[in-house]
C-alpha cells in the first residue's frame, strides 16, 4: 500500500501544487500538530486527495509523456522481480556483444516456465550509460530474437516489456544493421509459434519499440505512450522547434486511451494516482492479472489459429481506401 505522504522525489511543474500540500502535511506530522489537531490534518488530507484527482484526472498528452519518463518509474527488471521467480538471465547475440539496454531470460510465472524480455533504463548517470538510456543496439534485437526462438523451441510463452525512447541511432548501430535487425524481428515475431504477450510500461518509441512489439496481445500502462516518433522529434520536423513538443504530443494521439480507441493496443492497465512509481506493487498485481488472462486465453489454442489471430490483429490496423483522394476529403 502507498503511504499517506509519499517519499520526496522528482516532481514535474504540474505536480508542484501537490508537492506543496504534501510538504505541509509532512511538517504537520513532524511537529506533532497532526495529533493535537486531527481535524486540521483530516482536512488537509482531503484537500490533497481532491487536488490529486483533479490534476491527474485532467492530464494533457504531454503530461502523460512526462509521467511515462519519470525517473522513479518501475522498469523491466523491477517488474521481473515482482512477477517472476527462479529467473536465469541470458546474454549476448552470439555475433557481436551483449546489449545491456535489452534484458532477457527464463523464469517462472505463477508456476509456469516462460521467457521474459524487455528494455531496461538506468536509475543514475552511471547505470544509464551502461544501459544506453534504454535505447537498444542491433545486438540487443538480435539477442531478443535468439531468445524468442529458444522459447519457440521449448514451447514457452514470451512476456515482453517495452520501455524505450527509440532504437539507438548512432553510426556504429547503423553500420551493424540496426534497421535490418528491427525488420527481421518484426517478420520473425509475426510467425513465432508460441504465445507472445506485450506490455508498454513506459515509453514506446518508434522502431525501437516495434523491434520487440509484434505479438498476440498488446497491453499498455495508463500513463505510458506508444508513438511513431517522440514528441520532440515530431516538433523539430514539423515546426523546427522542439519546444512545441506538447503540441506534437497532442497531435500524435499517443496516449493509452487514444491507442485503445484506435485498436493499436488491446488493453489499458490502470496505474495509481500520480503514476506507477507511486505504488509499483499495485501495478505489478494488475500486470499479473492481465498476463494470467492472456495465458488462459491462449492455452490449448492450436498454433495455426494463434498465428492467424496474430496476422489478423495487425492487418486490421489502419484504413485503406481505393477512392480518389478528392472524394475522401
Amino acid at each position: 500500500m502507498t503511504s499517506e505522504v509519499p517519499m520526496n522525489g522528482y516532481r514535474y511543474d504540474f505536480e508542484k501544487p501537490i508537492a506543496e500540500l504534501e510538504h505541509r502535511l509532512q511538517e504537520l506530522q513532524k511537529t506533532g500538530d497532526a495529533e493535537r489537531h486531527p481535524e486540521a490534518r483530516k482536512a488537509l488530507v482531503a484537500q490533497l486527495e481532491q487536488l490529486k484527482r483533479k490534476i491527474y484526472g485532467e492530464l494533457t498528452p504531454w503530461q502523460r509523456v512526462q509521467l511515462a519518463r519519470h525517473p522513479q518509474r518501475p522498469y523491466t527488471l523491477d517488474y521481473i522481480g515482482f512477477l517472476l521467480s527462479d529467473v536465469v538471465r541470458l546474454h549476448g547475440d552470439r555475433l557481436f556483444s551483449d546489449d545491456r539496454a535489452l534484458v532477457g531470460g527464463l523464469g517462472t510465472f505463477e508456476g509456469r516456465s516462460c521467457l521474459v524480455l524487455g528494455h531496461q533504463k538506468g536509475r543514475d548517470t552511471k547505470e544509464n550509460l551502461l544501459r544506453n538510456f534504454g535505447s537498444a543496439h542491433p545486438e540487443g534485437y538480435r539477442k531478443a530474437l535468439r531468445l524468442m526462438r529458444l522459447a519457440e523451441k521449448l514451447r514457452l510463452p514470451v512476456l515482453i516489456f517495452i520501455d524505450t525512447p527509440g532504437a539507438y541511432p548512432g553510426v556504429g548501430a547503423e553500420e551493424r544493421g540496426q534497421a535490418h535487425s528491427i525488420a527481421e524481428n518484426m517478420r520473425e515475431m509475426a510467425r513465432l509459434k508460441t504465445p507472445v504477450y506485450i506490455c508498454v510500461i513506459g515509453e514506446g518509441g518508434s522502431g525501437g519499440a516495434l523491434g520487440i512489439g509484434v505479438g498476440d496481445w498488446v497491453a499498455i500502462l495508463e500513463h505510458a505512450y506508444y508513438s511513431v516518433i517522440s514528441p520532440e522529434g515530431c516538433a523539430a520536423i514539423l515546426w523546427r522547434d522542439r519546444a512545441r513538443a506538447p503540441d506534437a504530443a497532442a497531435a500524435l494521439k499517443l496516449t493509452a486511451q487514444d491507442l485503445l480507441q484506435f485498436g493499436i493496443v488491446d488493453e489499458v492497465i490502470d496505474e495509481p494516482l500520480g503514476g506507477a512509481h507511486r505504488d509499483p506493487e499495485f501495478v505489478a498485481q494488475r500486470l499479473r492479472a492481465s498476463i494470467l488472462r492472456f495465458l488462459k486465453l491462449t492455452d490449448g489454442l492450436p498454433v495455426d489459429a494463434l498465428l492467424q489471430r496474430r496476422y489478423e490483429r495487425f492487418r486490421k490496423l489502419g484504413v485503406f481506401s481505393s477512392q480518389p483522394v478528392s472524394s475522401v476529403v
